[in-house]
């Protein structure tokens, strides 16, 4: 339940928008394929109610390779609506939008988390000297130090794509079917994997960019024996600010020592 009011002998339920009890909204690219549980477009993937808005126009083609040119206004717009409707914090579809951090978190003013890149400094504050954060990406040639720099990772953050593989990219990217071979993606994202860590053996944890990898990352862990991060443990990590979870020693309105 929402914020609730307690008044002597009774409690009174706040009001103000059109949808309760679910916490995210979600600003989906405008897609045909198919997503699997673990995807952040399989509704099922969240152990909490979800709010979607596809953007349109927003194709991955366009925000991948062409830096989400112009669509800036959409998402604003659909942030905005998101977050009228009843949204508490906002995510997106695409690692990608990075980019857009800052402006959509000014304009809605709810917690935003526009890509699991935003992970990279404080998973990088986790690992011992001499051990960095890599990042597995649907496109390596299209992730820029501008993407980077917009979650402040560093610019020479290690990078693997699965552009050079037989599935992922294909499907994701360009789009040339709507169908999904679940095995053939898999290999694509934990090859990807491996040869990060090959090129930088210094590579102590994984950041996956693309917001249709997490179904992979239990995969990729066990291949690489390395920590691996996605969307799904960033957006947990975000709503658990949200739903602090109640113990049951500590009973609500008990007043605080001290207070």
């Amino acid at each position: 339940m929402d914020t609730l009011l307690a008044e002597p002998g009774r409690v009174i339920a706040a009001g103000g928008k059109s949808v309760f009890g679910a916490p995210l909204g979600v600003l989906m690219l405008e897609t045909r394929f198919a997503r699997i549980p673990g995807d952040i477009g399989y509704a099922g993937t969240w152990p909490f109610p979800v709010l979607y808005r596809v953007v349109k126009g927003a194709s991955p083609e366009r925000v991948v390779l062409h830096a989400a040119e112009g669509l800036l206004p959409r998402f604003l717009e659909a942030a905005e609506e998101l977050v009228r409707v009843g949204a508490g914090a906002i995510t997106t579809s695409c690692g990608f939008l990075s980019l857009f951090q800052r402006e959509i978190a000014a304009h809605v003013g709810v917690p935003v988390a526009t890509s699991s890149l935003m992970q990279i400094p404080f998973v990088q504050a986790s690992l011992p000297p001499g051990r960095r954060v890599g990042v597995v990406t649907v496109s390596a040639a299209s992730l820029t130090a501008a993407h980077l720099a917009a979650v402040g990772a560093p610019e020479d953050t290690p990078l693997a794509g699965t552009e050079n593989g037989v599935e992922i990219s294909r499907v994701l990217i360009r789009g040339e079917k709507e169908e999904l071979d679940v095995a053939l993606a898999a290999r694509d994202v934990v090859e990807a994997g491996r040869a990060l860590v090959r090129r930088h053996p210094e590579v102590g944890a994984i950041v996956l960019e693309c917001t249709n990898m997490p179904p992979y990352a239990a995969l990729l862990h066990e291949a690489v024996g390395l920590p691996v991060y996605d969307i799904t443990t960033l957006v947990r990590w975000l709503i658990a600010g949200l739903q602090p979870r109640a113990y049951a020693a500590v009973k609500r309105g008990v007043p605080l020592l001290g207070g």
